[in-house]
């Protein structure tokens, strides 16, 4: 069921123009609308990955449909994006959420990390899990995250993977492979990696994952983010699926890269 948006929080930054709303469940979403500048089918891109990596038990934000209904957007005046230089209403009807972490009053958010205070996240080896996904996704982006502190008394942060709409090739649904898909820009969080089982367990899940989790992560689309083109969404899965027999592969060529992101493998 769709969370219905009760109020306009604030713009969001990013090339989708997202904007952070409070839905009628009490939590808040960063939401992405279906006539952002970047494409329709970021939308589709941003459920149907968010989808696969929580089944894969990786860190990302929490992902829902969110109903933005016609009398907010008219009686929201910043509920606008830019597009073509010039600014346009947001459509009403079904967009994607990502739920925020918390209330954006109360909990402290950070888009970057000093290098000494990398340390205290406390999932910072789930940086190497996002990778292979991104490897075998294809997420022309590099990787986005949020840094997300605890609650006192408890110290420290967890990290959570955001973006996935840049995966899929963006609006192509296509897979030109790179040695540097989905890189974090600060190598350092890969300081751990040293051998394939700084890939596990997400390595053996992603290889042996079922076809019928990729079924049931597209049939959480509304069919409008793709513009119910069910032949292109089968290809799409067919694809994904072909590609797990890769991941070793992609890997590989990310570690013999100039970029040289693993300096601990062994």
């Amino acid at each position: 069921m769709a969370k219905r948006a009760l109020e306009h929080v604030r713009r969001m930054r990013g090339g989708a123009q997202a904007h952070l709303l409070r839905c009628d469940d009490g939590a808040y979403y960063v939401t992405k609308f279906q006539n952002n500048p970047q494409h329709i089918r970021i939308l589709a891109n941003e459920m149907l990955c968010a989808g696969l990596a929580q089944a894969l038990g990786l860190p990302v934000a929490r992902a829902e449909v969110v109903e933005v209904e016609a009398n907010l957007v008219e009686g929201t005046s910043e509920l606008r994006l830019q597009r073509g230089g010039k600014w346009e209403k947001c459509l009403p009807g079904f967009h994607f959420g990502s739920r925020f972490p918390g209330s954006p009053a109360q909990t402290l958010v950070y888009d970057l990390l000093p290098d000494e205070r990398l340390g205290d996240v406390e999932n910072l080896k789930d940086f190497a899990g996002m990778l292979l996904f991104d490897q075998w996704s294809c997420n022309t982006n590099g990787r986005q995250v949020i840094f997300v502190a605890h609650a006192p008394p408890r110290r420290g942060y967890r990290v959570l993977m955001i973006d996935q709409g840049f995966c899929l090739n963006a609006g192509e649904w296509s897979f030109p492979d790179s040695p540097l898909r989905g890189l974090y820009h600060r190598h350092r969080v890969y300081g751990d990696v040293r051998g394939w089982e700084s890939f596990e367990p997400w390595l053996t899940r992603l290889e042996g994952l079922a076809p019928a989790v990729l079924d049931r992560a597209a049939a959480s689309l509304p069919p409008e983010w793709y513009d119910a083109d069910t032949g292109a969404l089968d290809r799409l899965l067919e694809q994904l699926d072909r590609r797990r027999r890769r991941l070793r592969e992609l890997i590989s060529a990310a570690k013999n890269s100039s970029r040289q992101p693993f300096p601990n493998w062994r």
